[in-house]
């Protein structure tokens, strides 16, 4: 399988509502924790950040991490980032599920941005 999750956290995805200033869920009215994971392409060396709540098991994110991507860790437990459209953030159940996803994360991001352009 040229898929393979490299980290699993508990966290709750939120997104910054500029209108209210705000953040709010990812999905309006459902909160609660989502099992997050970032896969790992093999086959065309890429990564997805892949949310799942858990009590229902919707998808609330399916992300392709991007090089380049400014990832922030605002507190010990809420992680952000954004692109052109919003900004993200996961608020985890604990400081070690944090460190996992943050590790895993800028492990990601470091083979991204070493990656030459065109590749």
């Amino acid at each position: 399988m040229s898929k393979l999750s490299i980290c699993q956290a508990r966290a709750s995805v939120m997104v910054y509502d500029d209108t209210s200033k705000k953040w709010v869920p990812i999905k309006p009215g459902q909160q609660g924790f989502s099992r997050i994971n970032i896969y790992h392409n093999t086959a065309s060396n890429t990564f997805r950040v892949v949310g799942v709540k858990l009590q229902d098991q919707q998808v609330v994110i399916n992300y392709s991490i991007v090089k380049g991507l400014k990832y922030n860790q605002a507190t010990p437990t809420f992680h952000q980032w954004r692109d052109a459209r919003q900004v993200y953030g996961l608020n985890f159940a604990s400081k070690e599920e944090a460190t996992t996803f943050s590790n895993a994360m800028l492990f990601a991001l470091n083979i991204m941005n070493s990656q030459e352009a065109g590749k």
